[in-house]
């Protein structure tokens, strides 16, 4: 095998590789879509993020959620102080654990339709 060759095999097995991890990315993307499509806030559909700016956090307190107990603050815009959603700090379930520190903003406080 000539060094033209073992290049040629090298770049394939790196295509492979790539081609392998996009479409997983794709697939992951395709499940977080899915997933933000589903979060419901107290009032509407929201949306979770794991940074929020311009916001104040409030109290924490435990809550039965929907997902189970979980211990959230309210999250109300810093300048007009409105409860946009809240933030959980802790998760008791396992499963939810994925939430602790992200932030639920619901999309009929943080959207203004017909602008």
């Amino acid at each position: 095998m000539n060094y033209l060759q073992t290049e040629v095999r090298i770049a394939e097995k790196i295509s492979r590789s790539f081609n392998e991890t996009s479409i997983e990315e794709q697939d992951q993307k395709c499940v977080e879509e899915e997933f933000l499509k589903q979060i419901q806030g107290r009032n509407s559909r929201a949306f979770l993020f794991s940074h929020a700016m311009n916001v104040d956090v409030g109290p924490k307190e435990d809550r039965h959620l929907m997902t189970g107990l979980h211990t959230v603050a309210d999250v109300s815009c810093s300048d007009c102080r409105e409860v946009l959603g809240w933030k959980y700090e802790r998760a008791y379930e396992e499963s939810q654990k994925y939430k602790e520190g992200k932030y639920i903003l619901e999309k009929s406080k943080i959207i203004k339709d017909n602008w």
